[in-house]
Protein backbone atom coordinates (compact mmCIF):
# COMPACT_ATOMS: atom_id res chain seq x y z
CA UNK A 1 0.00 0.00 0.00
CA UNK A 2 2.83 2.60 -0.50
CA UNK A 3 1.79 5.51 -2.42
CA UNK A 4 4.21 6.53 -5.21
CA UNK A 5 3.32 9.67 -6.39
CA UNK A 6 5.69 9.88 -9.66
CA UNK A 7 3.75 11.61 -12.64
CA UNK A 8 4.63 11.14 -16.32
CA UNK A 9 4.50 14.04 -18.91
CA UNK A 10 2.08 13.79 -21.47
CA UNK A 11 3.96 13.26 -24.64
CA UNK A 12 5.84 10.08 -22.48
CA UNK A 13 2.53 8.28 -23.05
CA UNK A 14 2.48 5.19 -24.44
CA UNK A 15 -0.23 3.66 -26.57
CA UNK A 16 -1.59 2.19 -23.08
CA UNK A 17 -4.68 1.61 -25.18
CA UNK A 18 -3.26 -0.58 -27.93
CA UNK A 19 -0.80 -2.44 -26.18
CA UNK A 20 -3.78 -3.50 -23.54
CA UNK A 21 -6.09 -4.74 -26.15
CA UNK A 22 -3.60 -7.12 -27.66
CA UNK A 23 -2.42 -8.15 -24.70
CA UNK A 24 -6.13 -9.36 -24.02
CA UNK A 25 -6.91 -10.23 -27.68
CA UNK A 26 -4.01 -12.50 -27.96
CA UNK A 27 -2.22 -13.52 -24.65
CA UNK A 28 -2.83 -17.84 -24.68
CA UNK A 29 -5.44 -19.53 -22.55
CA UNK A 30 -3.87 -20.36 -19.37
CA UNK A 31 -0.82 -18.73 -20.05
CA UNK A 32 0.67 -18.36 -16.69
CA UNK A 33 1.93 -20.23 -13.68
CA UNK A 34 0.02 -22.38 -11.34
CA UNK A 35 0.88 -20.24 -8.50
CA UNK A 36 -1.52 -17.40 -10.63
CA UNK A 37 -4.33 -20.33 -11.87
CA UNK A 38 -4.84 -21.15 -7.74
CA UNK A 39 -5.14 -16.98 -6.83
CA UNK A 40 -7.85 -16.90 -9.68
CA UNK A 41 -9.65 -19.99 -8.59
CA UNK A 42 -9.30 -18.58 -4.54
CA UNK A 43 -10.51 -14.80 -5.99
CA UNK A 44 -13.67 -16.73 -7.83
CA UNK A 45 -14.72 -18.84 -4.87
CA UNK A 46 -14.27 -15.51 -2.68
CA UNK A 47 -16.16 -13.62 -5.06
CA UNK A 48 -19.10 -16.33 -5.35
CA UNK A 49 -19.16 -17.02 -1.70
CA UNK A 50 -19.30 -12.97 -0.98
CA UNK A 51 -21.64 -12.30 -3.37
CA UNK A 52 -23.85 -15.30 -1.88
CA UNK A 53 -23.70 -14.43 1.44
CA UNK A 54 -25.80 -10.51 0.58
CA UNK A 55 -28.68 -12.41 -1.50
CA UNK A 56 -31.36 -10.95 0.35
CA UNK A 57 -29.73 -7.97 1.91
CA UNK A 58 -32.24 -4.73 1.75
CA UNK A 59 -30.15 -3.48 -1.22
CA UNK A 60 -30.25 -6.26 -2.63
CA UNK A 61 -33.90 -6.52 -3.01
CA UNK A 62 -34.33 -2.75 -3.66
CA UNK A 63 -31.62 -3.03 -6.54
CA UNK A 64 -33.77 -6.33 -7.73
CA UNK A 65 -37.02 -4.57 -7.22
CA UNK A 66 -35.46 -1.28 -9.49
CA UNK A 67 -33.89 -3.57 -12.28
CA UNK A 68 -37.15 -5.90 -12.54
CA UNK A 69 -39.06 -2.77 -13.55
CA UNK A 70 -37.30 -2.97 -16.69
CA UNK A 71 -39.01 -5.97 -17.67
CA UNK A 72 -35.60 -8.28 -18.63
CA UNK A 73 -35.14 -10.98 -20.83
CA UNK A 74 -34.52 -14.11 -18.17
CA UNK A 75 -30.49 -14.65 -19.46
CA UNK A 76 -28.41 -14.99 -16.22
CA UNK A 77 -28.55 -16.26 -13.08
CA UNK A 78 -28.04 -13.87 -9.38
CA UNK A 79 -26.66 -15.93 -7.80
CA UNK A 80 -27.93 -17.31 -3.96
CA UNK A 81 -32.05 -16.33 -5.76
CA UNK A 82 -34.03 -17.92 -7.78
CA UNK A 83 -34.53 -15.09 -10.30
CA UNK A 84 -32.72 -14.70 -13.44
CA UNK A 85 -32.38 -11.37 -15.38
CA UNK A 86 -31.14 -9.84 -18.53
CA UNK A 87 -27.40 -9.90 -18.85
CA UNK A 88 -26.50 -6.32 -17.70
CA UNK A 89 -29.28 -6.50 -15.04
CA UNK A 90 -27.53 -9.97 -13.83
CA UNK A 91 -24.04 -7.85 -13.94
CA UNK A 92 -24.99 -5.04 -11.69
CA UNK A 93 -27.22 -7.06 -8.76
CA UNK A 94 -24.04 -9.82 -8.89
CA UNK A 95 -21.71 -6.64 -8.46
CA UNK A 96 -23.33 -5.14 -5.68
CA UNK A 97 -24.52 -8.58 -3.82
CA UNK A 98 -20.57 -9.03 -3.81
CA UNK A 99 -19.92 -5.66 -2.20
CA UNK A 100 -22.74 -5.06 0.06
CA UNK A 101 -20.88 -6.96 2.85
CA UNK A 102 -17.76 -5.23 1.71
CA UNK A 103 -16.50 -8.87 2.63
CA UNK A 104 -14.60 -8.91 -1.45
CA UNK A 105 -10.82 -9.16 -2.79
CA UNK A 106 -8.44 -6.84 -2.27
CA UNK A 107 -5.70 -5.82 -4.24
CA UNK A 108 -3.86 -3.85 -2.31
CA UNK A 109 -1.71 -1.76 -3.63
CA UNK A 110 -4.44 0.00 -5.22
CA UNK A 111 -7.00 -1.13 -3.00
CA UNK A 112 -9.38 -2.11 -6.01
CA UNK A 113 -11.89 -4.84 -5.19
CA UNK A 114 -11.13 -6.58 -8.56
CA UNK A 115 -13.15 -9.58 -8.72
CA UNK A 116 -16.70 -7.47 -7.92
CA UNK A 117 -16.75 -5.43 -11.10
CA UNK A 118 -14.81 -8.21 -13.43
CA UNK A 119 -16.03 -11.76 -12.48
CA UNK A 120 -19.62 -9.73 -12.53
CA UNK A 121 -19.50 -9.12 -15.67
CA UNK A 122 -17.55 -12.08 -17.08
CA UNK A 123 -19.96 -14.53 -15.21
CA UNK A 124 -23.31 -13.00 -16.51
CA UNK A 125 -21.90 -13.03 -20.33
CA UNK A 126 -20.16 -16.68 -19.94
CA UNK A 127 -23.90 -17.98 -18.65
CA UNK A 128 -25.57 -16.35 -21.90
CA UNK A 129 -23.27 -17.46 -24.18
CA UNK A 130 -22.34 -21.02 -22.48
CA UNK A 131 -18.76 -20.68 -22.42
CA UNK A 132 -16.75 -22.78 -20.91
CA UNK A 133 -14.98 -22.28 -16.98
CA UNK A 134 -11.90 -22.28 -18.46
CA UNK A 135 -12.50 -19.22 -20.67
CA UNK A 136 -14.07 -17.76 -17.85
CA UNK A 137 -11.24 -17.87 -15.75
CA UNK A 138 -8.97 -16.69 -18.60
CA UNK A 139 -11.05 -13.66 -18.92
CA UNK A 140 -11.35 -13.02 -15.20
CA UNK A 141 -7.45 -12.84 -15.07
CA UNK A 142 -7.24 -10.77 -18.03
CA UNK A 143 -9.32 -7.99 -16.87
CA UNK A 144 -8.21 -7.99 -13.18
CA UNK A 145 -4.88 -7.07 -14.47
CA UNK A 146 -6.17 -4.72 -16.78
CA UNK A 147 -8.63 -3.17 -14.05
CA UNK A 148 -5.54 -3.32 -11.86
CA UNK A 149 -2.80 -2.05 -13.74
CA UNK A 150 -4.50 1.01 -14.60
CA UNK A 151 -5.30 1.71 -10.98
CA UNK A 152 -1.50 1.09 -10.42
CA UNK A 153 -0.85 3.67 -13.26
CA UNK A 154 -3.16 6.47 -10.79
CA UNK A 155 -3.19 5.52 -7.38
CA UNK A 156 -3.07 7.17 -5.33
CA UNK A 157 -3.48 10.74 -6.47
CA UNK A 158 -6.81 9.34 -8.04
CA UNK A 159 -8.34 8.06 -5.25
CA UNK A 160 -7.32 10.93 -2.91
CA UNK A 161 -9.29 13.25 -4.90
CA UNK A 162 -12.35 11.04 -3.90
CA UNK A 163 -12.45 8.59 -6.65
CA UNK A 164 -13.80 4.90 -5.61
CA UNK A 165 -11.33 3.41 -7.08
CA UNK A 166 -12.87 -0.28 -7.44
CA UNK A 167 -15.90 1.31 -9.75
CA UNK A 168 -13.56 3.98 -11.64
CA UNK A 169 -11.15 1.12 -13.01
CA UNK A 170 -13.51 -1.82 -12.58
CA UNK A 171 -15.73 -0.88 -15.91
CA UNK A 172 -12.16 -1.25 -17.99
CA UNK A 173 -11.28 -4.77 -16.39
CA UNK A 174 -14.90 -5.98 -16.82
CA UNK A 175 -14.94 -4.60 -20.38
CA UNK A 176 -11.20 -6.84 -21.04
CA UNK A 177 -13.09 -9.57 -19.27
CA UNK A 178 -15.85 -9.94 -21.99
CA UNK A 179 -14.12 -8.89 -25.00
CA UNK A 180 -12.18 -11.50 -24.66
CA UNK A 181 -15.58 -13.77 -23.95
CA UNK A 182 -16.62 -12.72 -27.36
CA UNK A 183 -13.47 -13.50 -28.87
CA UNK A 184 -12.84 -9.89 -30.18
CA UNK A 185 -9.94 -9.03 -31.77
CA UNK A 186 -7.25 -6.62 -31.10
CA UNK A 187 -8.84 -3.37 -32.41
CA UNK A 188 -12.93 -3.92 -31.11
CA UNK A 189 -10.86 -4.64 -27.98
CA UNK A 190 -9.41 -1.39 -28.00
CA UNK A 191 -12.80 0.06 -29.01
CA UNK A 192 -14.54 -1.88 -25.83
CA UNK A 193 -11.77 -0.36 -23.48
CA UNK A 194 -12.32 3.27 -25.22
CA UNK A 195 -15.96 2.97 -24.85
CA UNK A 196 -16.07 1.79 -21.04
CA UNK A 197 -13.23 4.77 -20.73
CA UNK A 198 -15.86 7.23 -20.67
CA UNK A 199 -17.87 5.53 -18.40
CA UNK A 200 -16.20 5.64 -15.27
CA UNK A 201 -18.05 5.30 -11.53
CA UNK A 202 -18.00 5.89 -7.36
CA UNK A 203 -17.14 8.57 -5.82
CA UNK A 204 -16.02 7.92 -1.98
CA UNK A 205 -18.65 10.16 -0.41
CA UNK A 206 -20.70 7.31 -0.82
CA UNK A 207 -19.13 5.33 1.61
CA UNK A 208 -21.20 3.44 4.17
CA UNK A 209 -24.49 3.61 2.02
CA UNK A 210 -25.99 1.08 -0.64
CA UNK A 211 -24.43 3.44 -3.16
CA UNK A 212 -21.01 1.91 -2.63
CA UNK A 213 -21.48 -1.20 -3.54
CA UNK A 214 -23.64 0.05 -6.64
CA UNK A 215 -20.47 1.22 -7.86
CA UNK A 216 -18.80 -2.63 -8.87
CA UNK A 217 -22.06 -3.13 -10.29
CA UNK A 218 -22.12 -0.60 -12.19
CA UNK A 219 -18.91 -0.74 -13.74
CA UNK A 220 -19.79 -4.70 -14.65
CA UNK A 221 -22.99 -3.48 -16.44
CA UNK A 222 -20.82 -0.50 -18.53
CA UNK A 223 -18.00 -2.68 -19.37
CA UNK A 224 -20.34 -5.77 -20.60
CA UNK A 225 -22.26 -3.03 -22.46
CA UNK A 226 -19.17 -1.97 -23.81
CA UNK A 227 -17.73 -4.96 -25.17
CA UNK A 228 -21.33 -5.72 -26.74
CA UNK A 229 -21.21 -2.54 -28.44
CA UNK A 230 -17.61 -2.93 -29.94
CA UNK A 231 -18.46 -6.34 -31.34
CA UNK A 232 -20.66 -4.66 -33.44
CA UNK A 233 -18.65 -2.07 -34.39
CA UNK A 234 -19.35 0.74 -32.09
CA UNK A 235 -16.33 2.88 -31.84
CA UNK A 236 -14.37 4.86 -29.67
CA UNK A 237 -11.03 6.75 -29.39
CA UNK A 238 -8.10 4.39 -30.09
CA UNK A 239 -6.13 6.53 -27.08
CA UNK A 240 -9.01 7.04 -24.76
CA UNK A 241 -6.66 5.93 -21.98
CA UNK A 242 -3.61 7.63 -22.20
CA UNK A 243 -4.25 10.94 -24.58
CA UNK A 244 -4.45 14.03 -23.01
CA UNK A 245 -7.99 14.50 -22.54
CA UNK A 246 -8.39 10.66 -21.85
CA UNK A 247 -9.33 8.79 -19.05
CA UNK A 248 -6.27 8.79 -16.92
CA UNK A 249 -5.18 12.25 -16.99
CA UNK A 250 -8.41 13.46 -16.85
CA UNK A 251 -9.28 11.67 -13.14
CA UNK A 252 -5.62 11.76 -11.89
CA UNK A 253 -2.35 13.86 -11.34
CA UNK A 254 -0.21 10.72 -11.49
CA UNK A 255 0.12 8.91 -14.60
CA UNK A 256 2.84 6.31 -14.02
CA UNK A 257 2.54 4.45 -17.83
CA UNK A 258 5.67 2.26 -17.26
CA UNK A 259 3.12 0.46 -14.65
CA UNK A 260 0.39 -0.54 -17.42
CA UNK A 261 3.29 -2.69 -19.16
CA UNK A 262 6.05 -3.23 -16.99
CA UNK A 263 5.81 -6.89 -17.45
CA UNK A 264 3.31 -7.59 -18.99
CA UNK A 265 1.88 -10.97 -19.47
CA UNK A 266 4.43 -12.19 -16.80
CA UNK A 267 3.49 -10.53 -13.70
CA UNK A 268 -0.28 -10.99 -13.21
CA UNK A 269 -1.92 -8.46 -10.58
CA UNK A 270 -3.98 -11.15 -9.35
CA UNK A 271 -1.47 -12.73 -7.88
CA UNK A 272 -1.46 -9.94 -5.34
CA UNK A 273 -5.35 -10.20 -4.31
CA UNK A 274 -5.96 -10.71 -0.86
CA UNK A 275 -8.77 -11.58 0.81
CA UNK A 276 -10.70 -9.99 3.83
CA UNK A 277 -11.11 -11.89 7.08
CA UNK A 278 -13.27 -8.76 8.52
CA UNK A 279 -16.26 -7.64 6.86
CA UNK A 280 -15.13 -3.80 6.70
CA UNK A 281 -13.08 -1.66 5.32
CA UNK A 282 -9.52 -2.56 4.74
CA UNK A 283 -7.81 -0.04 6.44
CA UNK A 284 -9.07 -1.08 9.76
CA UNK A 285 -8.39 -4.86 9.74
CA UNK A 286 -5.03 -4.07 11.58
CA UNK A 287 -6.68 -2.21 14.38
CA UNK A 288 -9.28 -5.13 14.34
CA UNK A 289 -6.32 -8.14 14.60
CA UNK A 290 -4.60 -6.10 17.29
CA UNK A 291 -7.75 -5.61 19.62
CA UNK A 292 -8.75 -9.71 18.71
CA UNK A 293 -4.98 -10.14 19.95
CA UNK A 294 -5.75 -8.03 23.25
CA UNK A 295 -8.89 -10.38 23.88
CA UNK A 296 -6.49 -13.44 23.41
CA UNK A 297 -4.13 -12.18 25.97
CA UNK A 298 -6.77 -12.01 28.53
CA UNK A 299 -8.44 -8.21 28.14
CA UNK A 300 -11.81 -7.97 28.73
CA UNK A 301 -14.19 -5.09 27.59
CA UNK A 302 -15.06 -4.29 31.23
CA UNK A 303 -11.62 -4.01 32.40
CA UNK A 304 -10.85 -1.16 30.06
CA UNK A 305 -10.59 1.83 30.47
CA UNK A 306 -9.53 3.45 26.92
CA UNK A 307 -8.05 2.02 24.05
CA UNK A 308 -5.62 3.95 22.65
CA UNK A 309 -5.33 3.64 18.94
CA UNK A 310 -2.47 5.38 16.22
CA UNK A 311 -3.03 4.71 12.93
CA UNK A 312 -1.96 6.17 9.66
CA UNK A 313 -4.10 9.58 8.00
CA UNK A 314 -6.07 7.61 6.01
CA UNK A 315 -7.35 5.51 8.22
CA UNK A 316 -9.26 8.07 10.06
CA UNK A 317 -10.02 9.48 6.94
CA UNK A 318 -11.79 6.51 5.02
CA UNK A 319 -13.22 5.27 8.75
CA UNK A 320 -13.34 7.53 11.43
CA UNK A 321 -17.15 7.55 11.63
CA UNK A 322 -17.44 7.47 15.92
CA UNK A 323 -21.09 7.02 15.74
CA UNK A 324 -22.23 4.67 12.78
CA UNK A 325 -26.25 4.23 13.01
CA UNK A 326 -26.66 1.23 11.32
CA UNK A 327 -24.03 -1.89 9.73
CA UNK A 328 -22.72 -0.34 6.19
CA UNK A 329 -22.10 2.71 8.12
CA UNK A 330 -20.18 0.79 10.92
CA UNK A 331 -18.27 -0.96 8.00
CA UNK A 332 -16.34 2.60 8.25
CA UNK A 333 -15.78 2.89 11.55
CA UNK A 334 -12.16 2.07 12.95
CA UNK A 335 -14.30 2.65 16.60
CA UNK A 336 -17.06 0.36 15.62
CA UNK A 337 -14.10 -2.23 14.40
CA UNK A 338 -12.16 -2.26 17.59
CA UNK A 339 -14.91 -2.83 19.82
CA UNK A 340 -16.27 -5.98 17.67
CA UNK A 341 -12.32 -7.47 17.58
CA UNK A 342 -12.01 -7.24 21.34
CA UNK A 343 -15.61 -8.26 22.32
CA UNK A 344 -16.61 -10.98 20.01
CA UNK A 345 -12.73 -11.95 18.80
CA UNK A 346 -13.66 -11.50 15.22
CA UNK A 347 -15.98 -9.15 12.72
CA UNK A 348 -17.66 -10.86 10.19
CA UNK A 349 -21.47 -9.55 8.89
CA UNK A 350 -22.82 -11.01 12.12
CA UNK A 351 -21.00 -8.24 13.73
CA UNK A 352 -22.14 -5.54 11.18
CA UNK A 353 -25.27 -6.19 11.92
CA UNK A 354 -27.80 -3.09 12.86
CA UNK A 355 -28.70 -4.72 16.07
CA UNK A 356 -24.77 -5.14 17.02
CA UNK A 357 -23.80 -1.72 15.85
CA UNK A 358 -26.26 0.08 18.14
CA UNK A 359 -26.48 -2.20 20.87
CA UNK A 360 -25.60 -0.68 24.45
CA UNK A 361 -22.49 -2.91 25.26
CA UNK A 362 -20.90 -1.99 22.07
CA UNK A 363 -21.46 1.53 22.07
CA UNK A 364 -19.73 1.92 25.27
CA UNK A 365 -16.87 0.17 24.30
CA UNK A 366 -17.23 2.02 21.17
CA UNK A 367 -17.11 5.00 22.99
CA UNK A 368 -13.79 4.22 25.12
CA UNK A 369 -11.61 3.82 21.56
CA UNK A 370 -9.50 7.12 21.43
CA UNK A 371 -8.15 7.11 17.67
CA UNK A 372 -4.81 9.44 16.98
CA UNK A 373 -2.73 9.97 13.43
CA UNK A 374 0.64 8.75 13.37
CA UNK A 375 1.80 8.67 9.72
CA UNK A 376 5.22 7.25 10.37
CA UNK A 377 2.97 4.39 10.70
CA UNK A 378 1.92 2.46 7.79
CA UNK A 379 -1.27 2.39 6.18
CA UNK A 380 -1.44 -1.48 6.44
CA UNK A 381 -0.76 -1.35 10.04
CA UNK A 382 -1.78 -0.20 13.86
CA UNK A 383 -0.36 0.32 17.11
CA UNK A 384 -3.47 -0.58 19.90
CA UNK A 385 -2.94 0.22 23.74
CA UNK A 386 -5.34 -1.33 26.16
CA UNK A 387 -5.39 0.88 29.16
CA UNK A 388 -7.25 -1.48 32.14
CA UNK A 389 -9.15 0.05 35.06
CA UNK A 390 -6.10 -1.41 37.08
CA UNK A 391 -3.55 0.92 35.67
CA UNK A 392 -2.28 -1.68 33.32
CA UNK A 393 -1.20 -0.83 29.79
CA UNK A 394 -1.25 -3.94 27.51
CA UNK A 395 0.32 -3.11 23.78
CA UNK A 396 -0.02 -4.67 20.56
CA UNK A 397 1.51 -3.70 17.34
CA UNK A 398 0.41 -5.39 13.72
CA UNK A 399 2.55 -4.63 10.99
CA UNK A 400 0.57 -6.59 8.56
CA UNK A 401 -3.14 -7.95 9.79
CA UNK A 402 -4.20 -11.29 9.02
CA UNK A 403 -5.41 -11.89 5.37
CA UNK A 404 -2.63 -9.26 3.79
CA UNK A 405 0.50 -10.74 1.51
CA UNK A 406 2.61 -11.61 4.04
CA UNK A 407 -0.21 -13.41 6.25
CA UNK A 408 -2.69 -14.59 4.18
CA UNK A 409 -5.56 -16.59 3.95
CA UNK A 410 -5.36 -20.47 3.83
CA UNK A 411 -7.45 -21.92 1.50
CA UNK A 412 -9.44 -23.65 4.18
CA UNK A 413 -9.77 -20.34 6.31
CA UNK A 414 -10.95 -18.91 2.40
CA UNK A 415 -13.41 -22.32 2.17
CA UNK A 416 -15.08 -21.64 5.40
CA UNK A 417 -15.55 -18.15 5.27
CA UNK A 418 -17.49 -19.10 1.69
CA UNK A 419 -19.66 -21.89 3.77
CA UNK A 420 -20.33 -19.00 6.96
CA UNK A 421 -21.63 -16.86 4.17
CA UNK A 422 -23.78 -19.13 1.75
CA UNK A 423 -25.47 -21.40 4.09
CA UNK A 424 -28.02 -19.31 5.16
CA UNK A 425 -29.03 -18.37 1.93
CA UNK A 426 -28.56 -22.15 0.05
CA UNK A 427 -27.75 -24.41 2.90
CA UNK A 428 -25.26 -26.75 3.69
CA UNK A 429 -25.45 -29.59 0.63
CA UNK A 430 -26.16 -26.73 -2.06
CA UNK A 431 -23.07 -24.68 -0.57
CA UNK A 432 -20.59 -27.84 -0.51
CA UNK A 433 -21.35 -28.45 -4.29
CA UNK A 434 -21.20 -24.80 -5.04
CA UNK A 435 -18.01 -24.91 -3.54
CA UNK A 436 -16.85 -28.13 -5.55
CA UNK A 437 -17.89 -26.50 -8.66
CA UNK A 438 -16.00 -23.22 -7.95
CA UNK A 439 -12.82 -25.69 -7.52
CA UNK A 440 -13.50 -27.60 -10.34
CA UNK A 441 -14.06 -24.17 -12.64
CA UNK A 442 -10.93 -25.07 -15.21
CA UNK A 443 -12.48 -27.76 -15.96
CA UNK A 444 -16.32 -27.51 -16.78
CA UNK A 445 -17.53 -27.02 -20.16
CA UNK A 446 -20.81 -25.30 -19.39
CA UNK A 447 -20.55 -22.36 -16.67
CA UNK A 448 -24.02 -22.93 -16.64
CA UNK A 449 -23.66 -26.11 -14.52
CA UNK A 450 -22.10 -23.93 -12.16
CA UNK A 451 -24.69 -20.86 -12.54
CA UNK A 452 -27.03 -23.73 -11.70
CA UNK A 453 -25.79 -24.73 -8.22
CA UNK A 454 -25.80 -20.67 -7.45
CA UNK A 455 -29.14 -20.83 -7.08
CA UNK A 456 -31.50 -21.96 -4.34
Amino acid sequence: MARNTQVAADHDAPPITQILARFVATHPARGWSDAVEHEAQRTFLNWVGCATGAATHEAMQAALAGVSMLQPAPQATILGRAEKVDMAGAALLNGISSHTFDFDDTHLKTIIHPAGPVASAALALAEHLGASGRALIDAMVLGIDVACRMGNVMYPEHYDRGWHITGSTGMLGAAAACARLLGLDEQRTAMALGIAASQPVGLREQFGTMTKPFHPGAAARAGLLSALLARHGFTASARALEAPRGFAQVVSTKCAWHEATDELGQRFEISFNTYKPFACGIVIHPSIDACVQLREQGVKADDVERIELKVHSLVLELTGKKEPADGLAAKFSVYHGCAAGLLFGRAGEPEYADAIVTRADVVALRRKVVASVDDAIDEASADVTAVLRDGRRIHVFVEHAIGSLQRPMSDAALQAKFTTQAEPVLGAARTAALIAGCRRLGAMADVRELAALARP
